[in-house]
């Protein structure tokens, strides 16, 4: 299913504003990326069950001792996914996504988790299931990832967002890694907004259920209405924060500018998750620029 012209429309208009602003603020941007990485981590590996906190996992980017037992298993998630961020964000503009790509992110990714899988795709009876759904046998997993990436490439008339949205449902169906497979995906669906001229976004552990019922629609009817919805709030989000900053705006917390102009909290907090106003989420708090006039 399409994304709606209305969204489409309001992507591009943001994406010009910050075009404009970017130039001559690139160390802002790098300050924000940096400032927004640990949230980044955090996010994707609390989607894949992890228990660390984000400021637990701030502590280990940092390396500082936490004040609880974690496992090695959670240490190296961390790290190891900071590693790959990294990495990406050094070769983003240098190449597009390739098979060797892949699988040398992947390397990177479970090094000291599991080194016996790292970087290959599943192989021999290694099968996997997600839920109710079973992936593809492994013998078909490298031609069908190889014919994605010919699709993603080869097509010049999808929009940009449809276009990424079904390569991550499409990899993350095709589950071409024993383990992974959620946070390369999705550093991945930032490598290739970030190719495209547009800022990372945060898939957050808040959206955990409407991402994985994305999933179960497109697995079952083929359907990408709900990954669109989601992929397409988290960019708009992250352009209205960019903006924010890059224009020196003041920022507040939404609840507080809620209070002092005496506003309906649940009317405003909604149209800030459809993201109609230009709130965006620091830490998990919603903030604002002071100057926005925000009508229920």
């Amino acid at each position: 299913m399409a994304i709606h012209s209305s969204v489409k429309n309001r992507i591009q208009k943001l994406k010009e504003i910050f075009d404009t602003l970017r130039f001559g603020k690139e160390s802002l941007l790098t300050v924000l990326d940096e400032a927004e990485l640990p949230e980044n981590i955090y996010n994707s590996n609390a989607i894949e069950n992890s228990t660390l906190t984000l400021k637990e996992t701030e502590r280990i980017l940092m390396d500082l001792e936490v004040s609880r037992k974690v496992t090695v298993r959670e240490l190296f998630e961390a790290k190891n996914l900071s590693r790959v961020i990294e990495y990406k964000k050094n070769k983003v503009h240098e190449q597009d996504i390739t098979i060797e790509l892949m699988l040398f992110l992947h390397t990177v990714l479970m090094n000291g988790i599991n080194d016996a899988i790292a970087g290959r795709f599943r192989q021999n009876d290694e099968y996997v299931r997600i839920g109710t759904y079973v992936a593809i046998p492994p013998e078909h997993v490298e031609a069908r990832m190889k014919e994605l990436l010919v699709e993603y490439t080869s097509d010049l008339s999808s929009y940009f967002l449809e276009k990424i949205t079904m390569f991550h449902l499409a990899f993350e169906s095709i589950h071409p890694f024993n383990d992974g497979n959620g946070r390369l995906g999705r550093v991945l669906t930032n490598y290739q907004l970030i190719r495209l001229g547009f800022p990372r976004i945060i898939i957050r552990q808040k959206d955990k259920q409407l991402y994985y019922r994305a999933f179960t629609e497109y697995q079952n009817d083929k359907k990408t209405k709900l990954m669109e919805k989601v992929i397409s709030l988290a960019l708009l989000e992250s352009l209205h924060k960019r903006i924010t900053y890059l224009e020196g705006k003041t920022i507040v917390l939404l609840s507080d500018y809620i209070r002092k102009q005496n506003l309906r909290a649940s009317a405003v907090f909604n149209t800030a998750r459809r993201q109609t106003i230009s709130a965006f989420r620091e830490k998990g708090v919603w903030k604002i620029e002071i100057e926005e006039n925000i009508k229920e």
